[in-house]
């Protein structure tokens, strides 16, 4: 049996022959750019990758889809342009593909990295990645994650020899744009909710909370503490973008019955 790696792309030619490197023995590599403007393309060719295109959309979920869809083999492993893949992980999946009882998807561990330190309190971090194609579904919507038709295996936090290097390593300033346009999308998704003061409170607090003390970021040092903040703040932008878009909407709904 063969594995299709999929790869979604947009100048992404920082970190990808690095990663390129760490998935040139799967049997097809699926490179979808959505028309990079560095060097993406031509260093997927000297991969020998097989490379589509999609239109530039603000997150990657829809071209995900559609490359996933044109991988060429049953079982697929997803993997970001600046992911790398150890070769004990490789050797796993072609193990695992063999067997009689296989899963029908695996959860991989992934390690990331902030101000150049591994971030204990981010990890296992498990993301649903690998997956037999005729048994899944992912829709292209922000932050959607597979359905998987079966039974999906996760691979222990322990085995960090077999976790996904995730190369990124932003700075507070690159964090905090990312956290701005991300949350963004996120207001479609929680249009419904109803947010309130102890919401802008009370989930802050949790996530610092999980990531500082739960997970042991507080072994990372200024790193871990800073890690943890950004988590909280990222949350309560999130809360703080659906409370201003409703109270946007209220006013103008006062406003239009004032008018007539």
């Amino acid at each position: 049996m063969k594995i299709s790696v999929v790869i979604n792309t947009y100048n992404a030619a920082t970190y990808l022959e690095r990663v390129l490197e760490t998935v040139k023995d799967f049997d097809e590599i699926v490179l979808c750019d959505m028309y990079s403007t560095d060097g993406t393309v031509e260093t997927a060719r000297k991969y020998n990758c097989r490379i589509i295109f999609h239109e530039l959309t603000g997150f990657v979920e829809p071209a995900r889809t559609f490359a996933i869809e044109a991988a060429s083999h049953e079982w697929v492993l997803v993997v970001d342009a600046d992911e790398c893949v150890p070769e004990a992980l490789k050797d796993f999946l072609y193990e695992q593909i063999k067997r009689e009882n296989r899963p029908a998807g695996i959860r991989i561990p992934r390690k990331n990295y902030f101000m150049g330190r591994f971030m204990r309190s981010s990890y296992p971090n498990h993301i649903l990645r690998f997956f037999k194609k005729d048994l899944t579904t992912w829709e292209p919507d922000i932050h959607a994650v597979p359905r998987v038709e079966g039974e999906v295996f996760t691979i222990p936090g322990k085995r960090k020899d077999l976790a996904f290097i995730h190369l990124a390593n932003d700075s507070i300033t690159e964090w905090m744009q990312k956290s701005n346009r991300y949350t963004g999308f996120e207001l479609n998704r929680r249009k419904d909710r109803n947010y309130g003061y102890f919401a802008l409170i009370f989930h802050p607090f949790v996530r610092f909370f999980r990531f500082y003390i739960v997970k042991g970021g507080f072994k990372d040092g200024k790193p871990g503490l800073i890690w943890a903040f950004l988590s909280a703040i990222n949350k309560f932008i999130t809360v703080s973008k659906v409370i201003e878009s409703k109270i946007k909407e209220s006013d103008m709904d006062e406003e239009l019955k004032s008018v007539h």
